[in-house]
């Protein structure tokens, strides 16, 4: 569930099967206190119930046309109601979901039907709404990057602790020691790349959740991801873990030269 504004307007957006659907009853509001009453009006209309029935038809294989022709007949007379759920229940529709509730109930439209709510109630108001949603989607899939730039750099620590299991972990040892030597390496790559350790970015940072990973950027975390790569192969061949260090330091400097340099080019196309 996402939320936007336009206009003043709070709008809800619902995320079902991978599909927005947006909150009708939100984006009534922007004209009405019945919101209810303005979507029944709105879907009165022949051209919103043909709208219907074409959408339906093209996304919906369970739609049941013989029961849209007859609303599309009857569309525009003025012994003519209909209402999202009465629409439902007849055709089989999956281009509205209603839902109950104080506080998220309402109607709720597929974006392609939703934008043409919002455009029958205003045409200006329409255009606002779109450029909004269109905002939200392209600070979504930002914030996607950056999740699966997380998930990558979990997943290579995973094949980092590996390798040192196999070459620094005496046989027996027990679970402390050999937390203690997971730990360690891990303040290898935060030295390399942050210059702190652990413990000294959370005694700098009391008030901060987390760690200090979780507040690395984009580039750092494709960084991080490189070098674990890196210091597990290190690992295999036997090198000191000054060395080591000393080595992922050098690395980690030119890396983020490049990276933040890629990133300064972008800002400036």
């Amino acid at each position: 569930m996402a939320k936007m504004t336009v206009q003043d307007t709070s709008i809800t957006i619902l995320s079902i099967d991978n599909k927005d659907y947006i909150s009708l009853t939100d984006i009534a509001r922007y004209k009405t206190d019945d919101p209810n009453a303005a979507i029944g009006n709105w879907m009165r209309n022949r051209n919103t119930i043909e709208y219907l029935g074409i959408w339906e038809a093209l996304y919906n294989p369970n739609f049941k046309p013989l029961e849209f022709e007859g609303f599309r007949q009857q569309a525009g007379l003025n012994a003519f109601t209909m209402s999202p759920k009465k629409w439902i229940e007849a055709t089989d529709a999956i281009g509205f979901i209603v839902k109950s509730g104080r506080y998220y109930g309402g109607t709720y439209a597929h974006k392609d039907i939703a934008f043409k709510f919002a455009s029958w109630i205003s045409v200006e108001f329409e255009l606002y709404v779109a450029k909004e949603f269109q905002r939200l989607k392209e600070e979504e899939q930002k914030q996607l990057g950056w999740s699966v730039k997380r998930e990558l750099a979990k997943i290579n620590y995973h094949i980092h602790t590996d390798a040192i299991k196999e070459n620094l972990v005496p046989e027996e040892i027990d679970r402390y020691h050999a937390s203690l030597i997971y730990a360690n390496e891990a303040d290898v790559l935060n030295v390399a790349l942050f210059g702190v350790t652990a413990k000294e970015w959370r005694d700098a940072n009391p008030d901060l959740k987390g760690n200090i990973r979780d507040y690395a950027n984009i580039n750092q975390l494709i960084c991080l991801s490189n070098m674990e790569n890196l210091n597990a192969v290190f690992i295999n061949k036997g090198m000191p873990q000054r060395e080591r260090l000393i080595e992922l330091n050098k690395i980690a400097i030119q890396q983020m030269k490049v990276l933040e340099g890629v990133e300064e080019r972008r800002m400036l196309k």
